[in-house]
């Protein structure tokens, strides 16, 4: 273990002693600021008179018992539904407005978009960390150490997920500067039924929550283009098929949503964050049958990636 560690730091400390590495992370930061600065402008030159918040919930809901009333819901969406429902009758009984959409605390809790820059970034070194061993020529000289192959290839991967896991975070901390800097805070209170009863919700925890939802995305796209740049040896091949799968991946599941294949397809599970919203593209999935898939899929692209590098002959 403590070998490993040491691995891991070392690997650790190569990614960083990289420019563009550093590169990347202050990308992400004028990234997330120039997305929050846009918005500020948009809200800014929309001058447009926001609708009564009574007026909008009532319109809401009555749309949600329009929807309940619909025979092809399934029971998992009926309950969902039936949740809105509670909560939105809760809010006109006890006039507690909802949060402003343009409010600091809405900016706060939607940072979930960090995933969306954290995962092109995390993909470019998950592709590279493995492929630039073999591209500069120095996968000799790793693999004649007396160490496990296996130990190796570990402690890139875990380096990488490391790096992931560090964007997501910054991007975290970024957008909530972003948030106190641009937007002021607004009324409302964020409400969500336990299936007991209607409770209020944290910002900063429903803020983290959606982060860490948004992370399943970044795991496993890093994860395919850690196993496509070590079987091919090729990072552009891996950053290609990675980008490809990661856009394409809602148009395959619009395109195959009609038939149950679809529910067994990874691109269906790498949103986790449709369970916090309003959006489904396909129905009768639940968050631990999504889990279960990324589980599967997450098992088959390590096997891959681990059974390819401890039998390559590196002696070419």
């Amino acid at each position: 273990m403590a070998r490993l560690l040491r691995l891991i730091q070392n690997e650790w400390m190569k990614l960083w002693s990289k420019k563009g590495t550093w590169v990347m992370t202050g990308l992400l930061v004028l990234a997330i600021l120039g997305m929050f600065g846009l918005t500020k402008w948009v809200n800014t030159m929309n001058n447009s008179e926001e609708q009564d918040w009574k007026t909008s919930v009532q319109n809401e809901l009555t749309y949600v018992k329009e929807d309940l009333n619909n025979p092809e819901r399934v029971k998992s969406e009926k309950e969902r539904l039936e949740g809105k429902e509670k909560v939105l009758e809760y809010r006109l009984a006890n006039s507690i407005e909802p949060l402003s959409e343009t409010g600091r605390e809405k900016m706060i809790m939607g940072s979930s978009g960090i995933g969306s820059i954290a995962v092109l970034l995390t993909v470019i070194v998950a592709a590279g960390i493995v492929a630039s061993e073999f591209t500069q020529g120095t996968i000799k000289m790793l693999l004649s150490r007396p160490v496990k192959r296996w130990k190796i290839l570990t402690s890139k991967y875990v380096t990488v997920i490391l790096f992931g896991i560090l964007l997501m975070l910054v991007g975290f901390i970024v957008s909530i500067l972003g948030a106190f800097i641009f937007f002021q805070s607004g009324n409302g209170q964020e409400l969500v039924w336990n299936g007991k009863e209607v409770v209020e919700v944290s910002v900063w925890g429903k803020g983290l929550y959606m982060l860490l939802l948004s992370f399943a995305n970044v795991f496993v796209t890093a994860t395919f283009a850690f196993m496509i740049g070590s079987v091919f040896r090729s990072s552009s091949l891996a950053i290609g098929l990675s980008l490809f799968i990661y856009f394409m991946g809602s148009t395959l599941v619009m395109l195959l949503a009609r038939y149950e294949i679809v529910k067994y397809i990874v691109f269906t599970h790498m949103d986790l964050t449709i369970y916090e919203t309003d959006f489904r593209i396909v129905e009768g999935i639940t968050m631990p049958f999504s889990l279960a898939v990324l589980a599967v899929y997450i098992v088959i692209f390590l096997f891959i990636s681990y059974t390819t590098f401890i039998k390559r002959d590196i002696t070419a």
